[in-house]
């Protein structure tokens, strides 16, 4: 089975299911786990992230302009059985429509599946759906991260539930939702600012600090927490900033805003940030700022 991953969720997904083998092409997001680095990239992006900054970034996408296009011929000359792709979110890949579109016109006759995830539990049931398409069975991975979700769980039943805000983009300011309220619960924490499962909008400063967090994560969608310290003066100066009592920053990319198997870990580091129970965790996945 020739496998094309459009989604670093769904690389994610193959990974886990110990699928690497398989894997005949990537996005250039697709950074896990290390083995991929051999594997040919089948997209580029129109923008550089390193030199653009959060607010001409969204301005970018969110008036039109993709992120993300398709090396065509490379994805003819790859010839994938499957292709993992999403309709949920037009920042974090190319969509669904797209990739049928170009399948069509390669006429090419490889399947395509839109993964779109909302919750924790449609994140994980994800591995069953891709299993399923590629012939194998999920079933001892997800026992394997289930378990790992009950342990934070039961290790922070009975304890104090801290008001918890979770900021997945800077500027605008825009809550994270989806998934990330539910591994704030799992994790110990009284999630603010959105609901399970809820696709977000830019809210003002002011809903923050109205909120009352007790606890502010930092999570920016793409960026590795260096990126997301670089831009910290965007909030440093915002009225209230000082008198917030934990502010940490966390890698987004990696455990909050891709939907697969690591929210699995996100969950354990929150556990750690929120209670100091669970598994260790190091400065590259959460580091308090404040």
């Amino acid at each position: 089975m020739r496998i094309l991953s459009l989604l670093p969720a769904a690389t994610d997904i193959v990974a886990e299911l110990g699928l690497l083998p398989d894997l005949v092409g990537r996005t250039h997001e697709c950074d896990w786990p290390a083995e991929v680095a051999g594997i040919p990239v089948v997209t580029t992006t129109g923008i550089d992230q390193d030199r653009t900054s959060s607010r001409e970034i969204s301005a970018a996408v969110h008036h039109g302009s993709g992120l993300y296009e398709m090396d065509t011929a490379l994805l003819a000359r790859l010839r994938p059985d499957v292709i993992l792709t999403q309709d949920l979110c037009s920042v974090c890949a190319i969509s669904y429509s797209r990739v049928t579109e170009t399948v069509r016109r390669l006429e090419a006759s490889a399947t395509v599946l839109s993964l779109e995830p909302r919750t924790f539990d449609e994140v994980l049931s994800c591995m069953d759906t891709v299993a399923d398409l590629l012939g194998t069975s999920a079933a001892a991975p997800l026992a394997a991260l289930r378990r790992r979700v009950a342990a934070v769980r039961a290790q922070v039943a009975g304890l104090p539930r801290p008001r918890v805000a979770a900021i997945e983009w800077l500027d605008p300011l825009w809550p994270a939702g989806h998934w990330v309220p539910e591994q704030i619960t799992y994790a110990g924490g009284t999630p603010l600012l959105a609901r399970p499962g809820e696709h977000t909008s830019p809210m003002t400063w002011d809903r923050v600090l109205e909120a009352r967090p007790d606890v502010v994560l930092l999570l920016p969608c793409g960026f590795p927490p260096e990126r997301t310290l670089a831009e910290l003066h965007l909030l440093t100066g915002l009225p209230g900033w000082a008198e917030l009592p934990q502010v940490w920053v966390l890698d987004g990319p990696a455990y909050y805003n891709r939907p697969g198997p690591r929210i699995v870990r996100g969950t354990e580091v929150l556990a750690r940030v929120l209670h100091d129970v669970g598994p260790p965790i190091d400065a590259s996945e959460a580091r308090r700022i404040q």
